[in-house]
């Protein structure tokens, strides 16, 4: 009898320890409720924003947007902006798929009628430490950031974030990502997937797949496809396109492990050069003239660069470029966020940084570990049975298409053979549909991964064709092959 008062007693101590735990994540996620923006336009879904701890020094900042309709019954969707040291929330939240856009320096925000949390709710997460409103309180430990520590962070925050949000915790969940998102998304959903292994019913994550857009995947097949774009969209000339590709070996898929000549460094160079009055991220769009003339000091940068362009002044200077159908929609961004009414109804910069808030940070200033290519990462997912889908803007000069398919085709992966919708194609590639237009091209493979191109968007797809990248989402989400035939999507 007095056993069984003992476990009676310690199991009543055990529901009020659940209740408490309970009652204070409701508390710390009510206190992350976002009431309402300066400029923002009345809205019928909530959103929230915050810090999530993981360690003792460190914080990372999140906004979460729950979807326009039924969000119980909507998947959960972490999107991931690049760079190394850029910000999701400053690109992917404000510039391109979050449902409030910073559109001009007009006060208001602008309501996004293909935001994608229409058919999902939508986190952004600012990653690592030091970008955006994340940060440390031990300046140490940005000298020591890399790949891996993004990645177990970025994994650190999830589940804590979904202590905060239980009721989220068993929807399917993707990840999103683009540009050197390329390695953040396979390798976070690597750490998640290992996890899940060992995990208990509180730390496992219902991780369905992920889709990477004008990702960097692999340096050599990266770099070739820089260069081949270049030439065959008239930038460089047929001389230097051939100077390039003799002289910069690591260039040749075949020769990875080659050296340079002498005559390689200033080849790049020349090639750098070229994009000097374009933007080489969507190189149909205008630049921003009024950001021409800032300092060279700026940081901005959306995709780390291949290792022989990295040398080079002339690269750096190009990353104060910016892009977008405004091409100045970054500086507008970040003079938002710099304003004080919108960091505190954004609960954001709680510890007063020392420094102003940037779309790319400017006190990352080493990376110390970045593998030189994902591919085998995709390959092991894939064998997992994760849904794996690569797509890429075919106006993008920094990660362009070519790229893309060059280290796709690196993979060895076997098409699937099309049926009758794909008549008018060779082997598997065929034409994708969206309001009865060609919206790009799609090629599926039978180990599971899906390459889409996206017909006139620069680097930031949704910036460029946001209708199509949201359908195209839709179709991801859903696991559905992209509309084969101008009947197949009339919307």
């Amino acid at each position: 009898m007095r056993l069984l008062r003992l476990l009676a007693t310690a199991a009543a101590f055990l529901h009020l320890a659940l209740m408490a735990s309970a009652a204070a994540a409701g508390s710390e996620r009510e206190a992350d409720r976002v009431a309402a923006l300066p400029g923002q336009p009345p809205v019928g879904f909530a959103h929230y924003a915050g810090h999530v701890r993981v360690s003792d020094h460190k914080a990372l900042f999140y906004w979460f947007f729950e979807a326009k309709q039924k969000p119980q019954a909507k998947p959960l969707l972490l999107w991931l902006n690049g760079g190394p040291g850029c910000s999701s929330i400053a690109y992917g939240a404000a510039q391109e798929l979050g449902p409030f856009l910073v559109r001009s320096n007009a006060p208001n925000l602008t309501l996004n009628p293909y935001s994608w949390n229409r058919v999902a709710n939508l986190l952004f997460l600012e990653t690592p430490v030091g970008v955006g409103f994340s940060y440390t309180n031990r300046s140490k430990d940005l000298e020591e950031l890399g790949d891996q520590i993004t990645a177990h962070d970025s994994h650190i925050f999830l589940l804590n974030w979904f202590k905060r949000f239980p009721d989220f915790k068993y929807h399917d969940f993707f990840i999103a990502g683009e540009s050197y998102a390329g390695h953040y998304v396979p390798q976070l959903a690597e750490l998640i997937y290992e996890g899940n292994k060992k995990a208990d019913k509180d730390s496992y994550i219902n991780l369905r797949g992920f889709m990477i857009g004008n990702a960097v995947l692999n340096d050599a097949t990266d770099q070739l496809g820089m260069v081949e774009y270049a030439w065959s969209h008239a930038i460089i000339s047929d001389e230097l396109y051939s100077t390039v590709r003799k002289e910069c070996n690591s260039f040749k898929e075949e020769d990875e492990g080659g050296h340079p000549s002498k005559a390689c460094l200033p080849a790049v160079k020349a090639f750098l050069q070229a994009y000097d009055d374009i933007d080489i991220y969507s190189i149909y769009s205008p630049v921003c003239l009024s950001s021409l003339s800032k300092s060279s000091s700026s940081t901005s940068k959306l995709v780390t660069a291949p290792h022989y362009f990295s040398q080079h002044e002339r690269w750096h200077e190009m990353k104060k470029m910016p892009r977008g159908y405004d091409p100045c929609t970054e500086d507008y961004v970040e003079k938002y966020f710099n304003r004080e009414d919108v960091q505190k109804a954004l609960h954001a910069n709680v510890t007063h940084l020392s420094y102003p808030y940037s779309p790319c940070s400017e006190i990352i200033h080493n990376w110390n570990d970045s593998p030189a290519t994902v591919l085998p990462t995709l390959t092991k997912l894939m064998k997992e049975g994760l849904r794996i889908w690569v797509y890429s803007g075919d106006t993008d000069g920094r990660v362009p298409v070519t790229s893309t398919r060059y280290s796709i085709n690196a993979m060895r992966l076997r098409e699937k053979k099309q049926g009758a919708a794909g008549r008018r194609s060779w082997g598997g590639w065929r034409a994708w549909y969206h309001k009865e237009q060609v919206a790009g091209w799609v090629v599926e493979y039978e180990e599971g991964l899906t390459l889409v191109t996206v017909r006139g968007a620069g680097h930031q797809v949704p910036v460029f064709a946001p209708d199509r990248s949201l359908s195209l989402l839709s179709h991801f989400l859903h696991g559905q092959s992209p509309p084969p035939s101008r009947a197949g999507h009339r919307q």
